[in-house]
């Protein structure tokens, strides 16, 4: 897809892997809007590249369309969706604790809240986006235009605790091709990246010495990602024409233990 004078929407675009995917469109010519509840974060990344914060819920409809709406109104229908927005949490399907034999199981509420933001929302931006896609020509090039979601390596080794998380990723990659499928016929391209452990935000709360035990297992570079990997990949998705209905790991070869 030709990325130059194109609009994009990133979701969870304030930090992170996000943060970097937006910064990276922008210097491709990409007029970018972030969608994010991070104000503070998100309208200081669009005021670096030129675009657009828009406070957006991604479990939330009309949160969602008033998000899209205020993006369109600046920027034009986009071409470009990435999905980055997520989050994760950690427990035991169900456990009992070692000093005093108490049982205990999977909060449900939690296990509901990942699959929300991380699947639901997930779908809810890209169902969408691509709805609004519809209305726009298709360019010389062929395209009409391209989607791009997350997932993570837990999709497919997720380690103890990661059930909901795991379960949530699993299934972005799990509706990659069926939704290639169902816009195959549009000019609209979908694909996903399954990154591993990555140098984010998140991570950087980290103790030193567990970021450098996580850097250690990684079979080479012996380090964490770069975000600015992950959006380099992301912007190749965009661009390169033929890539279409793909789940990629970018993880340096890492296959996580199990914990």
């Amino acid at each position: 897809m030709k990325l130059d004078g194109n609009s994009a929407v990133v979701t969870g675009g304030a930090s992170g892997l996000g943060a970097a995917t937006a910064r990276a469109l922008a210097a491709q010519g990409v007029k970018v809007a972030i969608f994010d509840l991070n104000a503070e974060q998100g309208e200081a990344v669009a005021a670096e590249i030129g675009g657009v914060f828009c406070a957006v819920n991604v479990t939330d409809d009309a949160s969602v369309d008033a998000g899209f709406e205020k993006a369109r109104a600046a920027h034009g229908q986009e071409r470009i969706l990435i999905n980055c927005a997520g989050t994760g949490n950690a427990f035991k399907t169900a456990s009992r604790h070692r000093e005093t034999g108490k049982i205990s199981h999977f909060p449900i509420e939690e296990f509901d809240r990942i699959i929300q933001i991380n699947l639901v929302g997930t779908f809810r931006c890209v169902a969408k986006s691509a709805a609004g896609m519809l209305t726009l020509d298709v360019q010389e090039d062929g395209e009409r235009g391209v989607i791009v979601n997350t997932a993570s390596v837990a999709a497919e080794d997720g380690q103890m605790g990661q059930a909901a998380y795991s379960a949530s990723k699993a299934a972005v990659v799990g509706v990659t091709l069926p939704i290639a499928r169902d816009l195959m016929s549009e000019a609209i391209r979908v694909n996903t990246i399954l990154p591993g452990i990555f140098n984010t935000p998140l991570m950087n709360a980290a103790p030193d010495n567990v970021k450098e035990a996580l850097a250690a297992s990684v079979p080479h570079p012996k380090r964490l990602g770069n975000p600015a990997e992950y959006a380099s990949l992301a912007v190749e998705m965009c661009r390169n024409g033929y890539f279409n209905g793909e789940d990629v790991r970018l993880d340096g070869a890492i296959r996580m233990a199990p914990r």
